[in-house]
This record gives structure tokens, C-alpha cells and sequence, in this order.
């Protein structure tokens, strides 16, 4: 005997002759809000690496100000004679906030990445929240991820989920 049973979405689950079925067929609501966690914690992730990667572009800046500091842009190094080489506080201005947008950057990064381990594992809804509202300043890929996780979180079925986090863990759905 081959139980087989069909979920609204149209996909078709069974079990093999043998196997037992453990309480009643998944919720196709339920289904519906793990598959879109799953796609926002890889969107996150996207995100994230994306972000980290934009986030190392003042890396330039910051190897800027230490060569006017170091003196590398003295007369000559420029190409013209007029003029003496830029104050070393010029070049501590580009190292300063070079380093600070790095570390801005590359911070936002990780917590990016760290909620979407979050929501894959349905943990920290408030902080998966938060992340969301701040994704939302990065046009436009960071406002369109922003805005479909608050709209998912909002949910009553998805705060239900994060209420019973997985036994297993992240991506055990």
C-alpha cells in the first residue's frame, strides 16, 4: 500500500508501503513559510557576501593615506614641481574614514550573514527583524530583500515557526 497525499501548491508527497506517518500531513501554509525562510536566508547570504565584497572598495583609500603619509606624494612623486606634498593630516583623513566605512561595511556583512543562519534555523526573530529594517538603506537590492523579510516576518505563522525553533538546527527543513 502506497499512502500518497497532495498539497495545495500541487506537490505530491507519499509514503512507501512500511513507513509510518508521524501526526498529520505538513500545513501548506507551513511548507509555504520554511520554503520562503529558506530562500531569505540565501538571499541573505547573497547579500552578504555581496556587501562584504563593495565593502572592501576603501581599501584603496586607506592605501591612499598611508602613501601621503609615508611621503610618497612628495614634489615630484605627482608629476608637477609647483606646490609642496599634501599635510600628513590629509592623508590620516583618508585612513581614518576608510578603515571606519570598512569596518562598517564588513560588520553589516557578517550580521547579514549571521541572520540568515538565523532564519534558516527560525531563531532570533527579533534580530533577523532588525537586520531587515537596516538592509532597507541599500538600494535597491538591500531594500527589496529588506522589505519581502519584514513582510514574511510579520506573519503569525512565521512568528509561530521561530516560537518552536528546528531540533536539528539550521537547514533542517
Amino acid at each position: 500500500m502506497h499512502l500518497r497525499f497532495r498539497l495545495a501548491a500541487g506537490r505530491d508527497f507519499g509514503l512507501a508501503e512500511g513507513m509510518e506517518s508521524h501526526g498529520p500531513p505538513p500545513n501548506p501554509q507551513m511548507m509555504q513559510d520554511a520554503e520562503h525562510l529558506k530562500l531569505l536566508a540565501v538571499f541573505h547570504y547573497v547579500l552578504g557576501g555581496l556587501t562584504a565584497l563593495f565593502g572592501s572598495f576603501p581599501i584603496i583609500h586607506v592605501a591612499i593615506g598611508f602613501a601621503i603619509v609615508s611621503g610618497k606624494f612628495g614634489p615630484g612623486a605627482h608629476g608637477s614641481s609647483s606646490g609642496g606634498p599634501p599635510p600628513d593630516q590629509f592623508g590620516w583623513i583618508f585612513v581614518i574614514f576608510g578603515s571606519v566605512a570598512i569596518l562598517l561595511f564588513w560588520t553589516f556583512a557578517v550580521c547579514l550573514i549571521y541572520a540568515g543562519r538565523c532564519l534558516s534555523a527560525r531563531r532570533n526573530h527579533t534580530f533577523c527583524f532588525v537586520i531587515a529594517c537596516l538592509s532597507c538603506a541599500g538600494f535597491p537590492l538591500g531594500t527589496a530583500l529588506g522589505v519581502f523579510t519584514i513582510l514574511v516576518l510579520q506573519r503569525p505563522t512565521v512568528k509561530a515557526l521561530f516560537d518552536q525553533p528546528l531540533p536539528g538546527g539550521y537547514l533542517n527543513t
